[in-house]
């Protein structure tokens, strides 16, 4: 153990995240989530929801402040009347631990599930939320 790192967090999630360079991004994946949006190198969080994870990681990992959008959400397809409930609690978390919160835009399934492969790493969640998978942009720790 060590002082200051949420529990939750693995140590295999810490060597990935502490190994990851600014503009490096990290796909955080519910559940439903298909194994082809993935990166070959992805951590088992089985059994935790995407909304602690996410918590317990912008506890120290900033988002990129040199882009508009350093978090990137899975956007409701077209027609689909459904309203992810699960984002204003990603805006929160992201509220309280950035000054400018997560800054983020929605991308359809198309666009997405590219991105979500070329990331550095994913965390695979038992995450039920529809709609509940975030890209987050690494950012540069200014002293």
């Amino acid at each position: 153990m060590l002082k200051g790192i949420p529990a939750i967090i693995p140590p295999e999630l810490m060597k990935i995240l502490m190994e990851m360079g600014h503009g490096d991004e990290l796909l955080i994946c519910d559940g439903n989530y298909p194994k082809f949006g993935c990166p070959e190198r992805c951590v088992r969080m089985d059994g935790h929801g995407i909304s602690e994870i996410l918590d317990a990681i912008l506890q120290f990992m900033p988002l990129d402040p040199y882009v508009e959008n350093p978090t990137i959400l899975m956007a409701v397809l077209p027609g689909d009347p459904y309203k992810p409930e699960i984002w204003e609690t990603y805006r929160e978390i992201g509220k309280k631990h950035e000054e400018k919160g997560l800054r983020e835009i929605a991308v359809q399934k198309p666009e997405f599930y590219p991105r979500g492969a070329k990331c550095y790493a994913c965390i695979a969640t038992s995450e039920t939320a529809l709609y509940a998978n975030i890209i987050l942009k690494k950012g540069v720790v200014i002293p």
